[in-house]
């Protein structure tokens, strides 16, 4: 699978509309589901043909390669489907993450959500909601407060309280007019190429020092390191194999920075080449090395365009002599469910004191539903039930959506939207400026 992120072929309700919880049945099928299908986790024996029904939905063929590194990924006990005898109708999983969250905490126990399908044979009968109802009772029982996931499309799943937290931007720079600004520091470092594999440890080890520097980033074990480096030749289009090239500190030899980028050579009309480089990552501890590794990137002979994905504050952005150069899309990325509002909110650490009462609506998950008083700020935080008045009314998805702080989901944006409503004046701009991160939140990777 050579990006299993969360898909649907069934929507379940109206775009846009949050259902009240159907009761659950002993299968774990909402009530009414036509036809009545069992729901359960899977044995190890059976999640192979759960991921083949999986690939089915999403029309995608699974290298050797990438069948390996996932099915070392995958959790039986984590992953569910809906039977129809035999048959595999439905799927659902997840995987345990630990997050990192806004304020420098520590990282916070999440579920990874992936390969949600229905087939399309079984759509339209409340599949879905069934699946997400059986996952998110399963995700509190494990004492997981939240549950994120990235949509192949991005009206399923607000019904279900999941709110758009943080978006990429895929990048297409210019390279024969681009340059990178001559910054201080960045003729301190020693570009070399390295063997990909070999310098994974180094580049790891570069990696978790990043990762609590941004929120909406996983902590990665070993097993997901190999992700980081899966190049299946049948996943290539054509480009050459994925390589490498480390950025050292000239004074000490230490690797601080590193870029793994792939690409393909094209020619023009008069047959002048016209390559595509396609940079998988950049990353770097030091803002110099950073600035450094991009412009060995820009400086590449017989490349047209330079193809990424980055945060939506990438330092790429500010480092190009010409932004104009980087043609840029925004797209959705991380989706954030709040499944417990009190611990998930009390395990964030907030950019200013605050206290403040939130009278949160949650039709899904009904245990949410009702006043919370939240009193934090950049040491940590509580957050417990109260009958005081609400200071601002909303919905656990607008909660999801700025749990991460990001500026474009900002509660005071949301509320200028009319999806937060301010009860007491001055709440919702003290509680926003509150949730604020310095940086925008970033997965950099899919599930």
């Amino acid at each position: 699978m050579t990006t299993p992120t969360s898909a649907s072929g069934s929507t379940g309700a109206p775009s846009g509309t949050t259902p009240s919880p159907a009761p659950s049945n002993a299968s774990g099928a909402s009530a009414g589901s036509l036809p009545d299908l069992p729901i359960r986790t899977l044995s190890a024996d059976e999640l192979q043909s759960a991921v083949d029904r999986a690939l089915e939905s999403f029309l995608e063929e699974e290298e050797p390669e990438e069948r390996d590194v996932w099915n070392a990924l995958f959790e039986p006990a984590r992953t569910y489907a809906a039977f129809d005898g035999k048959r595999i109708a439905s799927t659902a999983g997840s995987f345990a993450f630990r997050l990192t969250v806004p304020g420098g905490g520590d990282p916070v126990a999440a579920a990874g959500v992936t390969m949600v399908t229905v087939g399309a044979e079984y759509r339209r009968r409340g599949l879905l909601r069934s699946m997400m109802r059986r996952q998110l009772d399963d995700v509190r029982a494990a004492g997981e407060p939240l549950a994120v996931l990235m949509a192949s499309e991005g009206s399923i799943y607000g019904r279900f309280g999941y709110g758009l937290a943080s978006r990429s931007v895929q990048a297409t720079v210019q390279r024969r007019r681009a340059s990178v600004l001559e910054v201080p520091g960045i003729d301190d470092y020693r570009l070399r190429r390295a063997d990909t594999e070999e310098s994974l440890p180094q580049c790891e080890r570069v990696h978790a020092r990043v990762v609590p520097t941004r929120p909406g980033m996983p902590v990665r074990g070993e097993r997901w390191e190999r992700l980081a480096v899966l190049d299946a030749p049948g996943a290539r289009h054509g480009a050459v194999p994925l390589r490498t090239v480390l950025a050292e500190r000239a004074s000490d030899g230490e690797v601080v920075g590193y870029a793994r980028y792939s690409g393909k050579m094209g020619v023009d009309e008069g047959g002048n080449a016209e390559g595509t480089l396609k940079v998988k990552d950049v990353e770097a501890v030091e803002p110099a090395a950073y600035a450094a590794l991009w412009r060995h990137l820009l400086a590449m002979d017989l490349v047209r365009d330079v193809e990424t994905r980055r945060p939506s504050d990438d330092p790429l952005f500010a480092l190009l002599s010409d932004v104009r150069l980087a043609r840029s899309v925004l797209r959705d990325d991380l989706y954030v469910r709040l499944v417990d509002v009190g611990a998930a909110l009390a395990a964030r650490r907030y950019a200013r004191e605050v206290d403040v009462v939130l009278e949160v609506a949650d039709a899904f998950c009904g245990w949410n539903a009702g006043r919370w008083r939240l009193r934090g700020g950049p040491q940590g935080a509580a957050c417990a039930r109260t009958d005081d008045a609400a200071d601002v009314v909303l919905s656990v998805r607008e909660l999801g959506a700025a749990y991460l702080g990001s500026g474009f989901a900002s509660l005071r944006g949301l509320a200028d939207a009319g999806r937060v409503v301010e009860v007491t004046p001055g709440a919702v701009a003290a509680l926003s400026a509150a949730f604020a991160s310095e940086r925008e939140p970033w997965m950099p990777h899919g599930f």
